[in-house]
Order: structure tokens, then C-alpha cells, then sequence
């Protein structure tokens, strides 16, 4: 059987596969699937699909090797969530629902692969938004998991923003293998009000205990590394794999003010997960790339993202996520000389269990399949124009309220209900 047969036929077994995968009101998860114009029309895809710069070095930067010459790649993306929540109290009973305003959020990408010639090192740079969610919901006096505090969460605003600035660099070190290594800065910004994640207090003694407000904090700091290696046998196949360690973050640090107003200092543990890649890509006909990827992201051992509870004090101890398992697979054509077409799914289980919706409703982040549209249009010799679209179905989650010293309460129910949209528009220029 010819190696193009064999790609068709794997090609045809992984859509089916990927499109058989069962759906259960999950989750993206924190992490984008991709970054990057070109990046997000292909689902993310790129752990041995070396299609942009940004893209490259996100997922592995041991495929900058495979680059045939010096690109920089920039992109903008305007992303649009839309998100409402519902509850019930069984005292009365009384229920409600609330759209949110999260609004539209900007994310940034720069790529940068500078190919040496004559040379078996690569080097790059990427700069680009990489995770985050946002809520933002007014108090209500019919939405039970809104009303103000003490009897319900009142006012909810969340809002979290992390970026990184990775330098790499690729060495070839045969002509079919390579490994890459990817040192990364990150910045990350966290406002949230109620700060529940914080002890309540009650200054004020009315015996009545509310959480504070975390708004108008600084960026903070944080580290990782990424490793990767890359094999091309020289043949319609290529294979990648890569790992990424946990983001470890300084504490995040709120100014904040109790029930009186006397000042207080909240401190908050929040890391971001390890990530385990693997991917293989296959030249199927001349014009014609389908690459697939597979991730593991390790939430349940990073810190914030541990068991949902409370301690002693009334604060909660973590969001409750569990590791997830994810899957992409994309497809880019040569419609013509000047024009390139990209068509790629992803699928990712879902971190948050239903009895954990409660502690979610600020990280409501339970989309699951996404699809997304790309092209390139060659507008000079070494420029192109990209764009992308990309659509989250709807998803939605059912659990009870959790209280402190109470636990679930029966005949209570939270639910959560997400979609979200995304157009980015960018250019690359090679050289």
C-alpha cells in the first residue's frame, strides 16, 4: 500500500473516530487550543505540524527545524463568550436566570523562526495570550446564587489573563531528528469579586460573614519550560511529541478591605497545569496536510485547581477540576498557488464535575467542541494575509450549592450555560 493510500485511510479512521467521541456538557478547559491565526484555524494542531511560527513554538518548538526559511508571524483575535446562569433555592421554591456581560476579549500572537543557513540551529520567539476565562454578572433579587451576600454570591466578576514571551531554539541533530527547548516568562492578571477563594469575615459583628472584593490587582509572575522532539523519516509522515511543565506563579496578592473597611492582604496559590503532547501529520497528496494531536493536562496536582471544599475558615480550597484528555485534528489545502485553506475540530473532556458547578460559576469553562475555518491569501512573494474563525458549541452543566459547614444542599441546583465565538485576522512574512 502507498504511503499517500495510507494517509488517506488513517485520515478517514481519525475524523470518524474524533467525531464519534461522546459529548457531556464538558469543557475546553483554561488553556486556548491554539494560538496564532493560522495556529487557531487548525484546532490547535501543530505538535508535528509545523504550519506558523506562533503555532510551532507553542506546541513544540522542536519543529522550528522543519521551517524552510525565516518567517514572523502576528495575529489578533477577538474573542466573544456568551454565558448565563440559572438557579433554584427549594425554600419557596425560588429560581431565576441571568445572562452575563463578559464582553469581547482581545488576544494577541507574535511568532517569530529565524532558520540559520548552514546551520543545525533554529531559534524563535513567541509572544502570545495563552489562557484565561471571564464572568461578569449583576447581583439579582431572583437569582438565588446571585442575590447579595450573605444569601447568595451577589455581584460576580472574574476575570483571568495570562500571557507568555517564549524564546526557543531547535537543533537538528540528524537529518530526520530534531529536539527543541522553549524557556518561558509568563504574566498573569487576576481580578475576582466575591473572593471566595479567601476566608469571609464578619468585622462588622452582625454575624453574618461575606467574602471581599479582589479587584485592581497587578500582573505576577510565573515560569515553565518546555521540551519537544520532532522525527521526519523524509517520507509523507512526521511524528512529534512534547511536554510542558506546570507555570509555577508568585502567590497572587489582593489589597483588600474587610466588612469595616480596615485594610487586608489576601494572598492566592494558582498555577497553571502540565500539559503532554503528542502528534503525527501526514502529506496526504501534493497540496494536501492532515496532522492530529493528543494532550493531557494534568489540573487535579496544580495548585488552586485541587479538591472543591472549604477549610475551618469558610474559604474555598479549590476550583475541583480533574485531568482531562483532549483531541485535534486539522486539515490545510492549496486551493490555488496564492491561496491556502485550513478546516480543523477539537474535542476536550471536561474538568468540572457537576457536583463542582458551584465553585465554577466565575470559570463556567465547560465547552467541549469546537470547529474552526481558516485561510492564507499570498498578497506578495514572501506575504500573506490569514484569517480564522472559530465557533464553541453551547454547552451547559447542572449541580446543588455547596455550602460552608453544610456541604450540598438537596433540591438546590447552579447551571451554568456557555458558547462562545472567535474571529482573528493576521499576517505573515517570510524571508
Amino acid at each position: 500500500m502507498s504511503a499517500a493510500k495510507s494517509c488517506r485511510r488513517l485520515l478517514l479512521l481519525a475524523l470518524l473516530a474524533v467525531a464519534s467521541v461522546p459529548g457531556v456538557a464538558g469543557a475546553q478547559g483554561l488553556y486556548l487550543q491554539g494560538v496564532g491565526t493560522v495556529n487557531r484555524a487548525m484546532a490547535g494542531v501543530a505538535t508535528a505540524a509545523p504550519v506558523d511560527a506562533a503555532g510551532a513554538i507553542y506546541r513544540n518548538p522542536a519543529t522550528m527545524s522543519a521551517f524552510h526559511c525565516s518567517e514572523v508571524s502576528v495575529g489578533a483575535e477577538l474573542l466573544l463568550l456568551t454565558e448565563s446562569v440559572a438557579s433554584t433555592w427549594p425554600i419557596g421554591p425560588v429560581s431565576g436566570s441571568t445572562d452575563g456581560e463578559p464582553g469581547a476579549t482581545m488576544i494577541p500572537s507574535v511568532g517569530w523562526v529565524h532558520q540559520n543557513k548552514d546551520s543545525a540551529v533554529t531559534y524563535g520567539l513567541g509572544m502570545y495570550g495563552v489562557a484565561g476565562f471571564k464572568a461578569n454578572y449583576p447581583s439579582s433579587v431572583s437569582n438565588p446564587v446571585l442575590l447579595p451576600q450573605p444569601n447568595g454570591l451577589g455581584r460576580v466578576f472574574a476575570e483571568l489573563q495570562v500571557f507568555e514571551v517564549a524564546p526557543a531554539v531547535a537543533v537538528q541533530l540528524t537529518p530526520e531528528l530534531s529536539v527543541g527547548v522553549s524557556p518561558i516568562l509568563a504574566l498573569g492578571t487576576l481580578d475576582a469579586t466575591p473572593l471566595f477563594l479567601a476566608a469571609p469575615d464578619d468585622a462588622n459583628s452582625d454575624t453574618s460573614f461575606t467574602y471581599r472584593s479582589g479587584l485592581g490587582g497587578r500582573y505576577h509572575y510565573g515560569g515553565a519550560v518546555q521540551l519537544g522532539v520532532y522525527y521526519d523519516p523524509q517520507s509523507s509522515w512526521a511524528f512529534g511529541a512534547s511536554i510542558k511543565s506546570p507555570t509555577w506563579f508568585e502567590d497572587y496578592r489582593f489589597f483588600t478591605t474587610d466588612e469595616v473597611g480596615a485594610p487586608r492582604l489576601d494572598k492566592l496559590a494558582l498555577d497553571m497545569p502540565m500539559i503532554i503532547s503528542v502528534g503525527c501529520s501526514c502529506n496526504v497528496t501534493d497540496g494536501l496536510l492532515w496532522a492530529l494531536d493528543a494532550r493531557y493536562v494534568d489540573y487535579k496536582n496544580t495548585d488552586g485547581f485541587g479538591a472543591a471544599t472549604y477549610d475551618a475558615f469558610g474559604a474555598a480550597t479549590g476550583l475541583g477540576w480533574s485531568n482531562i484528555a483532549s483531541v485535534a485534528t486539522a486539515v490545510e489545502l492549496d486551493a490555488t498557488e496564492r491561496l491556502k485553506l485550513r478546516l480543523g475540530y477539537s474535542y476536550q473532556e471536561n474538568p468540572i464535575s457537576e457536583t463542582n458547578t458551584f465553585f465554577n460559576v466565575a470559570s463556567p469553562l465547560i465547552l467541549e467542541h469546537i470547529i474552526s475555518v481558516g485561510a492564507s491569501l499570498q498578497v506578495a512573494r514572501n506575504a500573506s494575509l490569514n484569517v480564522a474563525y472559530l465557533h464553541a458549541f453551547e454547552a451547559q452543566q447542572t449541580g446543588p450549592f455547596v455550602l460552608p459547614g453544610v456541604g450540598a444542599v438537596p433540591g438546590s441546583s447552579v447551571t451554568s450555560t456557555v458558547s462562545a465565538d472567535a474571529l482573528s485576522a493576521g499576517f505573515t512574512v517570510k524571508y
